[in-house]
């Protein structure tokens, strides 16, 4: 019993450490900075405009569309870097097993485009 609680006793005090600097990380900006809040630094701040509208207005889905064809073809991409390096070693299998994943990916992005998800008014 005693090697197990040498061997874990690294962990522990390496957690310990961390939790501890993780709360003066945050505690400390709280003691030391100056608060004067006034209603310019209050105020919302849009790129040098003044705010418009509510912001908790929705947005169009067509931004949502495109953001999810952005993160599955981002994913492509970093599927296919490592494939591409490791395509000697995987063989046919390898190769196949990729079309067919390049293949569903390239389904869902007819089904968007023919369903007019790309189209901007």
């Amino acid at each position: 019993m005693d090697t197990v609680l040498t061997d874990y006793l690294p962990i522990v005090i390496f957690l310990f450490i961390a939790v501890a600097l993780s709360a003066v990380m945050i505690g400390l900006p709280n003691l030391a900075a100056l608060r004067r809040p006034d209603k310019e630094k209050l105020s919302t701040y849009e790129c040098g405009f003044e705010p418009q509208g509510d912001s908790r207005s929705p947005f169009d889905v067509r931004f949502y569309l495109v953001s999810i064809l952005f993160i599955i073809f981002d994913l492509e991409i970093a599927f296919l870097f490592p494939w591409a390096v490791a395509l000697g070693k995987i063989g046919v299998a390898g190769f196949w097993s990729m079309m067919l994943f390049l293949g569903v990916l390239t389904v869902g992005f007819i089904y968007e485009w023919k369903k007019g998800a790309l189209e901007w008014e």
